[in-house]
């Protein structure tokens, strides 16, 4: 059987926030999606970054092995299910090695009608890390450029298929950072039964320089960073909503 090749971004030896304990994180390269706060624009294009097999990939993985034993493989993005069989073949792989394997996806790729891909990569997922950028889909189409639809189907399915989830959910001001939206956000996750973690990010504008390096102009610049008190607030009020009988 030929290789696979997957069109990689850029890698990271020793992440300590793409899932339990530290991580060897790939960032694959495209993704259909154009978050107004995204801080890797570089990380769109679909164009050839930098190509690698499944092997080379596992080779750099056990380079650092020994400093990620209590941590495991993240394939993110970018979009990692824009490369589906690549990171199939490379989860597969990996729990072959008993490396235990984190998928970070918006999910927005997701189509019910068809999971005959997404069924085999989760069989070799053990964790799935799913952004969800906006509970509303009207907003959820402003702050991204698509609809959350099929996000929540797929949270919906990770439910059904008791897979293990992190929800990840970045708190911006004037956009997430809203009382209705966030109790709406907690009231869905309520209705999911395999849910390990909420992640509450607060928003940044670190990302500013890259753009500007770029030539592309950044859509929140004139939005300030997510203060501590207001992400725990954001949180506090998510959780209410999870717990209220």
């Amino acid at each position: 059987m030929p290789e696979i090749y997957g069109n990689i971004h850029s890698i990271e030896s020793c992440g300590t926030v793409d899932g339990p304990g530290i991580r060897f994180v790939v960032f694959m390269q495209g993704c259909p999606m154009r978050c107004l706060y995204c801080h890797n624009p570089d990380s769109w294009s679909t164009s050839d970054n930098q190509k690698m097999t499944v092997s080379e990939v596992l080779n750099q993985y056990d380079g650092v092995k020994e400093f990620v034993q209590n941590g495991g493989i993240t394939v993110t993005g970018g979009e990692p299910l824009m490369q589906i069989d690549f990171a199939t073949e490379l989860f597969k792989q990996a729990k072959q090695k008993n490396i235990h394997t984190a998928l970070d996806t918006s999910g927005v790729l997701f189509n019910q009608n068809n999971t005959t891909k997404i069924d085999e990569l989760l069989k070799h997922t053990d964790l799935v890390l799913l952004d969800i950028k906006h509970i509303d889909d009207v907003e959820h189409k402003k702050l991204t450029g698509h609809s959350n639809k099929n996000i929540l189907e797929f949270a919906r399915y990770l439910s059904e298929k008791s897979i293990p989830v992190w929800i990840r959910h970045v708190v911006v001001p004037e956009i997430t950072d809203n009382e209705t939206y966030l109790t709406r956000l907690g009231k869905f996750l309520k209705t999911l039964k395999n849910i390990k973690a909420l992640d509450v990010l607060p928003y940044h504008d670190m990302a500013i320089p890259k753009y500007e390096n770029l030539g592309i102009d950044y859509p929140l610049k004139n939005v300030k960073p997510l203060t501590k008190e207001q992400a725990i607030r954001a949180r506090d009020t998510i959780l209410n909503a999870i717990n209220i009988s």
